[in-house]
């Protein structure tokens, strides 16, 4: 890895525990009823995950000045939608999953019922830590709720996961792929950096530039994963390897092949830096995050 993954290796483990006590904190106890739903939720959540998202908001917040106890919020907020909609994702009407984060997905740990309910009761656990603690001003919290709303929803994630479904065994084109995975999995990684970014003080100027960053961010991620579901293994991974291939789904390496699909990766990398060069700030927190992005192993 590049010096500047290798530097930033001490923050981000700072990071991720960090984030993992705020979110043990934010999530009922196992011993609160309805325990075998709370126990679920926690099993879903806790002792696991690269907290990408948490990250990146905390770089977004650091750059511009935040009190990291409310970037605490924000980060929480957006990891717990992931969470859900991870649980959601590996459940046999979405991509009938059964290993996640190298253990079993929540639906196999427990059954179909409480998965779904643990991806509903995570989803508005969200929102309800973003209307808790202390965040800039009630403005900024009420365009916090409605970014991160719109992310999750039909127009982001949510929306994004519907055309993932439609596309099985359809032949995408490169710029419909894009929009897909835009949608997929930028819109909530676009959100983690806004969000970070709103715990601090950011002008409009400054959001553009950072949710410019976001959006190539999002899609060299994206990029990233496909090539590590064709290169790599099950054990490494965590999770199912090979599965959108064996469910005749598009990625950017069965489209473009791998050597294109690496090509690529390394342009979304090099358009990353670029925004981050365009934004009047001091990003070398997102600059780091961006190098370990492009050239993570799992």
């Amino acid at each position: 890895m590049t010096d500047t993954v290798t530097n930033t290796s001490a923050w981000m483990a700072l990071i991720q525990r960090r984030t993992e006590t705020a979110l043990d904190h934010c999530l009922p106890t196992a011993t609160l009823a309805p325990t075998r739903l709370h126990e679920a939720m926690r099993y879903s959540v806790l002792g696991g995950g690269k907290r990408m998202r948490p990250l990146l908001c905390h770089a977004a917040g650091e750059a511009l000045g935040a009190d990291p106890r409310t970037v605490d919020l924000a980060a929480c907020a957006v990891e717990l939608i992931h969470a859900y909609s991870l649980v959601h994702d590996d459940m046999p009407c979405m991509d009938d999953d059964e290993l996640r984060r190298g253990r079993p997905t929540c639906h196999v740990a427990y059954d179909e019922a409480t998965a779904l309910l643990v991806g509903d009761a995570l989803q508005t656990l969200a929102f309800q830590v973003l209307t808790e603690g202390a965040l800039p001003s009630h403005q900024r919290r009420l365009l916090m709720l409605a970014l991160l709303a719109q992310a999750a929803g039909s127009r982001g994630m949510a929306g994004g996961q519907a055309i993932d479904l439609a596309a099985v065994g359809v032949a995408l084109t490169v710029e419909e792929l894009e929009f897909m995975h835009i949608h997929k999995t930028g819109a909530l990684i676009r959100a983690a950096v806004l969000l970070g970014a709103h715990c601090g003080e950011a002008d409009d100027a400054t959001l553009q530039a950072l949710g410019h960053y976001a959006n190539r961010a999002g899609l060299l991620f994206q990029v990233v994963d496909d090539i590590l579901d064709a290169e790599s293994n099950t054990a490494t991974l965590g999770k199912t390897a090979g599965k959108d291939a064996a469910n005749d789904k598009p990625t950017y390496v069965s489209m473009l092949g791998l050597t294109r699909a690496k090509e690529l990766s390394a342009r979304l990398r090099a358009e990353a830096h670029d925004a981050l060069a365009a934004c009047p700030l001091d990003t070398g927190r997102l600059a780091g995050l961006t190098d370990y992005i492009a050239e993570r192993t799992f």
